[in-house]
Formats: C-alpha cells, structure tokens, sequence
C-alpha cells in the first residue's frame, strides 16, 4: 500500500518482532494485548487510535476481497492511544528505538507533542511509552517532562541514563503482557 500526503520519517528498526520473553510480539502487540486484559478484567477502557486515511485506488478479488493500492494521510494523527482510567482521561504514545544511548526527538513529532501538552493542560493524564529494544527495557515518561525537555532548546533527545533516572520501568509480565497500569498508578496516583 502507498501512502503519501503527510510526511514521514525513515526509521531503522532492529530486532524487529524479536523478544525473548514473547517470541514474535511486536511492541504495539504487547500494549494491545494489555489493553484488552484491562478491558476485560474492568480496570480501564484504552484503545489504539486508528490513523485517519483516504483510500483512492482499491482492487478487488470478488464480493469481499479488495486490497488497497493507494490511501492518503488525511491529517496527522495525534498519539496512539487513549481511554479512560481511574475516572481519568488517559492519552499516550507508544515509541520503539533501537539506539542505546537516547531517544531522539526528531522520532516524535511537534504536533504529538503538542497534542500531549494540551492533554496535561486539561486535566488529563498523558505520557510516552518508550521502548529500548536494545535492552528489551520500556518506561513510562510523564508528558509535562518530555515536553520540558522537548521544548528546551539545548536538548535533542532523552539519554537513555536520564530514562532510566526519571522514568517507571515496565517489567515485561504474563497477565498483562505490560503491565503498564502500575507505572501511571506510581506516577499519578500516588497515595491514593
């Protein structure tokens, strides 16, 4: 499928899909999974956004059957995934990098970014999830600090030293996969 109309970024994935704690899972897999093990046992209701596309040049292969040939970006997505939590309005971005060092924001764009200052600024809850594939290690990073950080001028990424310093790990589990519930509990809803 070609898509074109908002711009991209190349990004070179490594281990792409290989964990060793859940062959074959890509990252978003994982949160997806979790998410639904959150909907089903009734602790929150988070869903992945869909990213919104206009198709324009489809194939068919009977009554059922279509591929899409080309689509369109109709605006640019905002982040992955939102919901509700607690009585709270969650919104985060899920991001996988290869580096060992950092995480560079030229991987996260302005308006997502944008998008999650707005969430603070009303009252709700957003973050990033970040993922060192290097080191099969994720984290939760509070949104008001990525956006500090992001907006300083002097600085072009996250050290993965500093991930580790001021974000929650997320240790990989069984039920759920990402247990990620735990880190916003830490980080937002502390003392209660």
């Amino acid at each position: 499928m070609k898509m074109v109309g908002y711009p991209t970024k190349k990004v070179k994935h490594e281990n792409k899909g290989l964990y060793l704690g859940n062959k074959g899972m890509s990252f978003e897999d994982e949160i997806n999974q979790s998410n639904e093990y959150y909907l089903v046992h009734d602790k929150a209701v988070i869903h992945k956004k869909p990213t919104p596309v206009t198709v324009v040049k489809t194939e068919s292969f009977g009554k059922r059957r279509v591929r899409i040939n080309e689509a369109y970006y109709v605006q640019p997505s905002t982040t992955d995934y939102n919901g509700i939590y607690r009585g709270k309005y969650i919104d985060f971005e899920a991001k996988q990098i290869a580096s060992k060092v950092s995480f560079p924001f030229a991987f996260i764009h302005a308006h997502q970014v944008k998008h999650l200052k707005a969430i603070v600024a009303h009252g709700g809850i957003g973050f990033v999830l970040l993922r060192f594939s290097h080191y099969q290690e994720t984290y939760l990073i509070d949104a008001k600090d990525l956006v500090e950080k992001y907006e300083d001028s002097n600085c072009k990424s996250l050290t993965y030293i500093w991930v580790k310093e001021n974000g929650i790990f997320i240790p990989t589990g069984y039920r759920p996969l990402l247990d990620y519930l735990k880190a916003v509990d830490a980080m937002y809803f502390k003392g209660e």
